[in-house]
């Protein structure tokens, strides 16, 4: 299940960075599928910037700063994956 969070508002294409504006809370380790026109991947948030400060968690209305695995553009849409605790199933 994927919960829709936020929006890419700008791209660093020599550092690989994407500023969010967020409409959901998000932390260091979050799993997140960023989509686009041209874009679609799955990644581990592993690193959130704030005015240049690294942070474990940003709250909703924040501008961060987020290194990705893959380039994105402006207006791409950002979510959170949920994943689900595995649950054996008796026989």
């Amino acid at each position: 299940m994927e919960i829709e969070i936020g929006r890419v508002t700008h791209y660093y294409n020599h550092i690989g960075v994407a500023v969010l504006k967020l409409d959901e809370a998000l932390k260091l380790g979050d799993k997140i599928h960023i989509l686009g026109h041209t874009t679609d991947f799955e990644q581990r948030v592993g690193s959130l910037e704030v005015e240049h400060h690294s942070v474990v968690w940003v709250k909703p209305g924040d501008d961060v700063a987020l290194k990705v695995i893959e380039p994105v553009r402006e207006h791409d849409v950002v979510y959170r994956v949920v994943e689900e605790a595995f649950e054996p199933h008796l026989a």
